[in-house]
């Protein structure tokens, strides 16, 4: 059971970050059809095959329904999934989980018209406006009653990571690239998703593939990326690999990383160049180089 999944660019499109990470941060099994935010078709003119389809993301079951809705991706998938903890086991973690979302899926209109995701960028500098604020402050006050009430182990807010926390991701995002005003847990809470593997991989996607599109940047000084630093790497044309096959997807190595001294192949740049801004987000690469 394969879905397809259809996002839009993975440095601007906040949906289809919560989308992806349905399915990536669950272990479903998907295929990607990536549109182009800079094409002169519109995204509705893009997904003319998949009537009535106009928005990222969408999702394409194995039997050929249309998902265009991502808290409508959420319930079908978790249907599907039982035992995926798309949602959490515990009743009451549960609602609130799903209460968050659907808040999440209606609201907070200022900050996303304000703040656009941005994953190439980050700002300083940056007052937000009242209605920005306010949003700030509704989002402290959900969160505070989620971790208050679900009383999680870890960084997420109803135990286990949820659907919830999925649909928050590009407002930490938001919160991070624009250097928004929060509490201490809001801060914790952010940098939870950071320095998640999935969201760095995404985010590691999203600076290698695509153009950078002017209308998403903003007039406010830039600052370096707050997540964490990553491992030093760079492409490189010559050298001999320690691997004969791309880690990803097995076929023979044809484009160069070096890293820390050692020199890695890939099977084409892509796959390279996203390794390459960030090797420690994916795993498949991490277990060859260190022998896992």
């Amino acid at each position: 059971m394969t879905y397809d999944l259809i996002l839009g660019d993975y440095a601007y499109s906040s949906w289809s970050l919560r989308g992806w990470l349905l399915l990536n941060r669950f272990g479903l099994p998907y295929r990607v059809r990536i549109l182009d935010f800079d094409a002169v078709a519109s995204v509705a003119e893009q997904m003319a095959d998949l009537a009535p389809a106009r928005t990222v993301p969408t999702l394409i079951t194995p039997e050929g329904a249309v998902v265009s809705d991502s808290l409508a991706m959420a319930e079908e998938l978790a249907t599907r999934h039982p035992d995926a903890g798309i949602w959490p086991a515990d009743p009451r973690a549960r609602a609130i989980a799903r209460t968050l979302a659907a808040e999440m899926h209606s609201g907070f209109g200022a900050l996303r018209s304000d703040c656009p995701m941005n994953l190439r960028t980050a700002y300083r500098g940056v007052e937000p406006s009242a209605a920005v604020q306010a949003d700030l402050e509704r989002l402290e006050t959900l969160w505070h009653h989620a971790r208050e009430t679900c009383a999680p182990n870890g960084p997420w807010l109803c135990g286990e990571y949820s659907a919830a926390d999925a649909f928050f991701a590009p407002v930490a995002a938001r919160i991070a690239g624009y250097g928004l005003p929060g509490s201490e847990p809001v801060r914790a809470y952010v940098a939870a998703h950071l320095n998640d593997p999935a969201f760095r991989r995404w985010r590691a996607m999203g600076l290698v593939r695509g153009a950078t599109l002017s209308r998403y940047a903003k007039p406010f000084a830039t600052t370096d990326w707050p997540g964490p630093t990553p491992r030093p790497a760079r492409a490189v044309k010559d050298g001999t690999p320690e691997n004969t096959a791309c880690p990803y997807s097995g076929d023979p190595v044809t484009d160069l990383m070096e890293s820390e001294g050692r020199i890695f192949g890939f099977c084409n740049p892509f796959c390279r160049d996203k390794t390459m801004v960030d090797p420690d987000a994916w795993p498949a690469f991490t277990a060859m180089r260190d022998g896992a």
